[in-house]
């Protein structure tokens, strides 16, 4: 607290007038980053168009090119709540919980919309080698983790049509 009064030149008293805590304020800060996260991705996800092979392929490129980023450091909410391990009741996790699932929710919806049957489950096995990628892209430094998550997930895709 007393880096962030000094960073943004209040007092701590004028910050704590205005956050009760420091975990309100850092839900207040992830609910802003919720916002805008959803907002990105809401227009990456109007580029995920076409055929299912094509939304998957498209959504891993994209991870792809994130993690290429100087200084990328993997979803801030994944981090954030694996600090948080222990606090299962700290309001940051839920604020990432439910922008994990509006994000699987959007997935579904996309996947939906081209044809997948059961869509909703589909998304959620695909968000989950996406989170795997993105981990292991972080532990390794390597982004072909996401084009060997994009060909599981299209695996996942072809199998259930079958």
């Amino acid at each position: 607290m007393d880096e962030i009064a000094s960073a943004t030149n209040v007092t701590k008293r004028t910050l704590y007038n205005h956050f009760q805590s420091k975990d309100q304020l850092l839900a207040f800060v992830l609910e802003a980053q919720n916002e805008l996260a959803l907002a990105a991705f809401r227009t990456f996800g109007d580029q995920l168009t076409g055929s299912p092979a094509a939304i998957v392929d498209g959504l891993f490129r994209d991870l792809a090119v994130w993690a290429d980023r100087p200084r990328w450091a993997g979803s801030g909410f994944t981090r954030l709540v694996i600090e948080l391990a222990d606090l299962p009741g700290h309001p940051a996790r839920a604020i990432a919980r439910r922008h994990k699932a509006l994000l699987e929710a959007h997935l579904a919806d996309l996947l939906k919309r081209a044809g997948v049957r059961d869509a909703r489950r589909r998304a959620r096995e695909i968000w989950l080698l996406s989170e795997g990628a993105i981990s292991l892209m972080l532990v390794h430094g390597d982004r072909a983790y996401a084009a060997a998550a994009a060909d599981a997930a299209n695996r996942l895709l072809r199998n259930s049509l079958r």
